[in-house]
C-alpha cells in the first residue's frame, strides 16, 4: 500500500465512530444553544480527521515495508538472521537485545572488522533506531 493509503484507512475506520458520538450527543429536546447542528458534525469530522492522521503516523513508525508489526522481539530476529551469512561475522558469539528499538550488541567478534560490520548491518535492519555496541574481540568464549 502507499504511503497516502495509510492516511486514509484510519479515517475511513473512524468516520462512522464520529458519526456514531454526534449522534449520541443530541437528545430529543431541541436544543437551546444557538450553535447550529452542522456546526457539531464539522468540528467532529475535524478532530476524526486530525486522530486519524496521527493514528497513520504511527501505524507507519511500527509497521515494516512488508507490512509486519516491527516489535522489538522481531527486530531482534532480523538482526540475528542477518549477522548468520556474514564472512567477518563467522565464529564469532553474538548476543542481541532491543530496548524501544535500540538494539545492544554483546559477547565477542574475531576482529575489529568483524565488530564494526555488525554494527554496520545492525544499523541497516529496518526499525533499528540506534546501535550500542559492546562487542569484545578475541576467540569465542564457551558456555
Amino acid at each position: 500500500m502507499k504511503p497516502t493509503v495509510w492516511i486514509f484507512v484510519p479515517l475511513l475506520a473512524l468516520l462512522p465512530l464520529a458519526s456514531a458520538s454526534v449522534q449520541a450527543g443530541t437528545s430529543a429536546t431541541p436544543q437551546a444553544t444557538t450553535e447550529k447542528p452542522k456546526g457539531n458534525v464539522e468540528k467532529a469530522k475535524d478532530v476524526v480527521v486530525k486522530d486519524a492522521k496521527i493514528v497513520a503516523d504511527k501505524t507507519m513508525d511500527v509497521l515494516s515495508k512488508t507490512g509486519e508489526v516491527m516489535t522489538d522481539a522481531w527486530v531482534t530476529t532480523r538482526v540475528s538472521a542477518r549477522f548468520v551469512d556474514e564472512p567477518l561475522l563467522k565464529d564469532s558469539n553474538i548476543n542481541v537485545d532491543t530496548s524501544k528499538h535500540v538494539v545492544t550488541l554483546k559477547g565477542t567478534v574475531m576482529s575489529k572488522a568483524g565488530r564494526t560490520r555488525a554494527t554496520t548491518v545492525a544499523k541497516g535492519t529496518e526499525g533499528v533506531h540506534r546501535v550500542a555496541n559492546y562487542l569484545t574481540i578475541g576467540p569465542k568464549v564457551k558456555s
